[in-house]
């Protein structure tokens, strides 16, 4: 492998069951994080760590999101035109779960950073109390999935219909 070019490591495509187990943000105030993460969107806390950290999940899972104030305790989120996070995105396993989602911020009046149909999915975007973007999607069925006359997937993006997605049926 020593002697193996870039081009031959990237030939072979990853293997197809690996995914993105968990995800890690700095925030600057551990109960203002929770009040958004676990009060509106749901997260069940499995750890908490005093102020400086939480670890948050879906379903017991053992963490799906951490929550710390390692590095970031009282920080600011970074300017605009810097690296980093654009997003994390919270996969829903149904419309209606998303349409769930979208009550919650509702309730707790939280606006919307924009609202999009990508073909293959509906997702929601808006910013976390530390910055951070947050995407809640669902995808749809593989067999709806937009395609080319070749049978490529071609996704594309379209203001999604917000009162349809309220309309769908509670979870």
């Amino acid at each position: 492998m020593a002697n193996s070019t870039a081009k031959e490591l990237t030939a072979r495509p990853i293997d197809a069951g690996v995914s993105i187990g968990h995800v890690h943000l700095k925030v600057a105030n551990l109960d203002r994080a929770l009040a958004f993460y676990q009060g509106v969107l749901g997260f069940e806390v499995v750890v908490r760590m005093g102020d400086s950290a939480a670890f948050i999940s879906a379903g017991g899972y053992h963490h799906h999101i951490g929550l710390n104030t390692w590095e970031s305790k009282g920080g600011s989120p970074p300017p605009p035109g810097t690296t980093g996070l654009y997003h994390v995105a919270i996969l829903y396993p149904t419309r209606a779960a998303l349409a769930d989602a979208l009550k919650r911020l509702i309730a707790a009046g939280i606006s919307l950073d924009g609202a999009s149909d990508h073909g293959v999915s509906e997702a929601l975007y808006l910013s976390d109390p530390d910055g951070n973007g947050v995407e809640l999607y669902w995808d749809r069925p593989r067999d709806q999935w937009p395609l080319t006359p070749e049978g490529e997937v071609t996704m594309y993006t379209r203001r999604l219909d917000l009162q349809g997605l309220l309309a769908a049926d509670a979870v």
